[in-house]
């Protein structure tokens, strides 16, 4: 049953009723390691999106990043010329591998590019997390940020599946109407009625991402089967949005660990997000929407420059 938004996070994911954090530095249960964060998703060479902007957004926020990859795509800030998907076969040889050796702290999933990746994905999960296993993200990876396409038809019903193995899905206003077969919601009021037809569909949470909408400020709309929240930023003006909902769902894997509560660890995911699209236009990378700056904190304090031309 999902549970309320100001519930604690524990280090193996389960929900306690505490009000005080968990402070995963302070040498208990980890002995002073960092949180270990898993993304299983595919690879972007421009390194604003995938596997490369969740390992960056991961080591931003203090936390220690291993990867699953289920697809090499051919891309840049431009788009996306080509997929070569890995078997879904070697995508569970990668994770049985992987945590047959690393103590994994949470999960994000992106991209799992076809039906087959999805299912092995799935059942991975139900394996892996069947007794209160890692916190698990889930970002419905659908459509790229210059418009490619990154799941096949046949895969929509498969991820639909997936939707009750994670702690929180992440769909954008687009993704959410593909899940649901509905047209896209157009206000805050659209979105509410399909964030709870989400959670209808099986989803334990729901952050509703409302960036494709208009005006000043960018929403995000929490709701679980007892509470809902805004979390409100003002929109930045920038092309340079490559990788946002990659980032964001890594942010909330990376924060969450922490303890705290969904809606501090959502706070504080949103406001570095907000920071990171801030410095983005500073990169200049591409000449297409651009990612964003996933260590705009980090070199701003070690006094990293520009590149002289």
């Amino acid at each position: 049953m999902p549970v309320a938004a100001d519930s604690v996070l524990s280090d193996d994911g389960s929900v306690q009723a505490s009000s005080t954090p968990n402070d995963p530095w302070d040498g208990g249960e980890r002995g002073g390691r960092p949180p270990v964060i898993l993304t299983i998703a595919g690879s972007d060479p421009s390194g604003g999106a995938g596997i490369q902007a969740d390992l960056k957004t991961f080591s931003a926020l203090g936390a220690y990043g291993t990867a699953v990859i289920t697809a090499l795509t051919a891309q840049s800030t431009q788009g996306v010329t080509g997929v070569h998907t890995v078997p879904s076969e070697f995508v569970r040889a990668q994770l049985d591998t992987l945590v047959a050796d690393v103590r994994v702290d949470a999960i994000k999933i992106g991209m799992l590019a076809n039906a087959a990746t999805v299912r092995a994905v799935a059942d991975f999960l139900r394996e892996f997390t069947s007794e209160g296993g890692p916190v698990v993200v889930l970002d419905p990876v659908m459509v790229s940020t210059s418009g490619s396409r990154l799941l096949a038809d046949d895969a929509v019903a498969a991820m639909r599946d997936l939707l009750p193995l994670a702690s929180v899905i992440t769909p954008n206003i687009p993704e959410a109407a593909v899940l649901l077969e509905q047209r896209e919601a157009t206000d805050l009021a659209e979105m509410r009625e399909q964030g709870g037809n989400l959670l209808r569909l099986g989803a334990r949470r729901v952050l509703l991402k409302g960036g494709h909408l208009t005006g000043e400020d960018a929403t995000d709309l929490w709701l679980d089967a007892v509470n809902e929240h805004l979390f409100t930023e003002p929109r930045v003006s920038t092309i340079n949005t490559h990788g946002t909902g990659c980032s964001l769902s890594s942010a909330m894997a990376a924060l969450a660990v922490r303890g705290g509560s969904w809606t501090s660890t959502m706070s504080q995911a949103k406001r570095w997000l907000t920071g990171a699209l801030r410095a983005a236009d500073s990169l200049e990378i591409g000449h297409g929407p651009g990612p964003v700056h996933h260590f705009y904190e980090l070199w701003a304090n070690v006094g990293l420059h520009s590149v002289k031309r």
